[in-house]
Parts: C-alpha cells; sequence; structure tokens
C-alpha cells in the first residue's frame, strides 16, 4: 500500500508528488534496494530502517530473498516526509500524518489541519528569523561603519 496521497482537481485526482520528479526508472520497473534509496535520497540505510519500523514508511514489499524493494511512491514520499522534517514537524506528528493517509480519503480533514498547524509554525519560525536577520544586519552595518569612521579618522 503505497501512503502517497491524491487530492480531486476539476473532478480529476492527481497526485501531489507526480507533478515534478522524474525518477531514474520507469513506472513498472522500479525497484530500488535500500542502498540505492540511500544514495538517492542522501538518508542512510539505518533511516530507511528506521522510518519503516515507526510507521513513517509504508510496507516496503521484499524480494524472494527478503531484501526490500523501494518504488518511486517510496521515493515521492521520502521527498515529502524530507521537506516535512525541514518544517521542524515532530517525528510523532510525521507518523501520525502517515497512519492518516493509510486510513484513507475520510482523514483529510485532520490532515490538513496537522498541514496547516505546522504552515503557522514555519510562519512564526520564518517571522522569528526576520527579526533575528535584522538584528545581524544592524550589527554588520554598525561595524562596517565604525571601521569606516576609524580609516577616516
Amino acid at each position: 500500500m503505497t501512503v502517497i496521497e491524491s487530492i480531486p482537481v476539476k473532478a480529476a485526482v492527481v497526485d501531489l508528488c507526480k507533478a515534478r520528479p522524474t525518477h531514474p526508472r520507469p513506472e513498472g520497473q522500479d525497484r530500488y534496494t535500500i542502498s540505492e534509496v540511500a544514495a538517492l535520497s542522501g538518508l542512510t540505510a539505518h533511516t530507511l530502517r528506521w522510518y519503516e519500523r515507526i510507521g513513517l514508511m509504508p510496507h516496503v514489499d521484499r524480494s524472494h530473498t527478503g531484501q526490500r524493494r523501494f518504488t518511486n511512491n517510496d521515493l515521492d514520499w521520502l521527498a515529502f516526509v524530507g521537506k516535512l522534517r525541514l518544517t521542524g514537524m515532530p517525528v510523532a506528528d510525521m507518523v501520525r500524518y502517515a497512519e492518516l493517509v493509510r486510513e484513507g480519503a475520510h482523514t483529510f480533514d485532520a490532515r490538513q489541519e496537522l498541514l496547516e498547524q505546522t504552515r503557522r509554525d514555519v510562519l512564526t519560525r520564518m517571522a522569528e528569523l526576520q527579526d533575528t536577520l535584522a538584528v545581524l544586519d544592524h550589527k554588520i552595518n554598525f561595524y562596517a561603519d565604525a571601521r569606516r569612521v576609524s580609516e577616516t579618522a
């Protein structure tokens, strides 16, 4: 089962992650080993196994020898999880989001609220960073001005 979600758009269903990525292998031939996914995603094999263990990754198919076989959908999901990580979303919330996706369309409202709360948190952090940047700019300008004054004196 894939965790990638779809949303209705103008009577069609559009996969959120399919619009942007280009994958090394075509759909249907998209079986990647854990080391290939680690190289493509920048995550370690240990992290990928951990994501699967805590429920952040959907069930990953296995070969007849038990080796994990990831798909393009799995790569898309990992890219989305990477964006969630950049927002500062706690892992527990990411796992909750993944659970909601697996539960189906009736959880759209809960998913939307979780993402909206994360968005509010990101906007708050951005405002804090803008304030911090303004302080840094002020100090940098102060030192540049002080240097100019000392050089002309």
